[in-house]
């Protein structure tokens, strides 16, 4: 399985809490769209997926391997969890030469979060740790942390605090942007947590991948929720549309499962897709590749 490729453990039986989500976001749909970012894990490379689905483009990235976590700049620079390689990369958004991101020493990097200021955190894998990289070219920093284990997907909450999916402990953490101690966040039955992602309301959405399910914590404290997708197959990366429609690569399915705010789940029409792991959506305002 190839989820078992990527961390090294294989995902656990399903299992479900009883509880499901009737809508991923109950604002009210904003008009527009946007391009689908996935990085094709098995392909070794990146596409493009125009708004609604349909023949993708390949991003002009080179030597890939891997590739899983992306992140998408202001600016439309995209970039991409180099994993077999251990390294980040950035593809400029106005048609720039790749270059790698300064790093030192990375193990397996997966996650990758951006910033208001453009630092660029990663979940640093094999080396049970979390980085960031100042946009003022400042260098590296670990982010402290305790007790990770194969730390996979990251999200930035509209505080700036940053939340880590600690893929091996079966949980999420929560690393306080004003520096307090890191926190667990309440979950109830996590297995093997991959992608994550909040929606416009601030709600925090989790791939169950060891369950095959994704949940739902309400920003407000609320009871944890099923989200109502069917058929998963270890999820993994998540991403909201402008239109806070949900998109979740959906791993072993080798496609992405579109969510919209009002409607019935689909299967996003996209030609030739193996083992989709990272998702990236440009928001309003901001350029895409």
């Amino acid at each position: 399985m190839a989820a078992v490729v990527l961390l090294c453990t294989a995902p656990l039986a399903s299992a479900t809490d009883g509880a499901t989500d009737r809508a991923v976001d109950a604002h009210p749909p904003v008009h527009g769209s946007a391009p689908l970012y996935v990085s094709d894990y098995t392909d070794n490379d990146v596409l493009r997926v125009p708004p609604g689905g349909g023949e993708p483009t390949t991003v002009a990235a080179t030597g890939l391997t891997r590739p899983t976590g992306l992140a998408l700049a202001a600016s439309g620079d995209l970039y991409i969890a180099d994993t077999g390689n251990n390294r980040v990369v950035r593809v400029p958004g106005d048609g720039g030469p790749q270059t790698v991101v300064p790093t030192t020493d990375l193990s397996r990097p997966i996650g990758l979060a951006l910033d208001a200021a453009g630092t660029l955190y990663i979940a640093d894998s094999f080396n049970d740790r979390v980085v960031k990289v100042p946009a003022d070219g400042s260098g590296q920093v670990t982010v402290p942390t305790t007790g990770l284990l194969h730390p996979n997907g990251l999200a930035l909450d509209g505080a700036g605090n940053l939340f880590v999916a600690d893929f091996v402990n079966d949980r999420v953490v929560k690393v306080p942007a004003d520096g307090g101690p890191q926190t667990t966040v309440p979950t109830t039955g996590l297995s093997q947590p991959t992608g994550l992602a909040f929606d416009r309301r601030g709600d925090l959405f989790v791939s169950d991948s060891g369950n095959d399910r994704v949940v739902r914590l309400p920003a407000d404290g609320g009871a944890q929720r099923t989200v109502p997708v069917t058929g998963l197959n270890s999820p993994y990366g998540l991403a909201f549309g402008p239109a806070g429609t949900l998109y979740i690569a959906d791993f072993n399915n080798d496609r992405v499962v579109e969510l919209p705010v009002r409607g019935a789940q689909r299967t996003l029409p996209v030609a030739g897709l193996h083992t989709p792991a990272g998702l990236a959506v440009p928001q309003p305002g901001r350029d895409a590749y």
